[in-house]
């Protein structure tokens, strides 16, 4: 079983848009940090890149639901014979 630091809820951590990161402090005095496409691949745990300590991510997948997975693409194919 894992071991926690904390669970915190995405909205209390800070992103970053450029970086398409999550990050929260932590008590060592770096950040645990996130990103969005682990997010999406369903992980939730944060981790600290100085310390051993890691923390679960409250948030609802929905909201992270990859984009090229809610647009369908629509082919049409003409089937139409020509007869003379």
């Amino acid at each position: 079983m894992t071991s926690f630091y904390d669970e915190i809820e995405i909205e209390d951590m800070d992103f970053n848009e450029e970086e398409q990161l999550y990050t929260y402090p932590c008590p060592c005095g770096d950040k645990f940090e996130i990103y969005v496409d682990d997010l999406r691949s369903g992980d939730d745990v944060a981790r600290c890149p100085s310390c051993s300590l890691i923390i679960r991510v409250i948030y609802d997948p929905d909201e992270f639901a990859d984009e090229e997975e809610d647009e369908e693409t629509t082919f049409e194919v003409d089937s139409s014979i020509l007869v003379s």
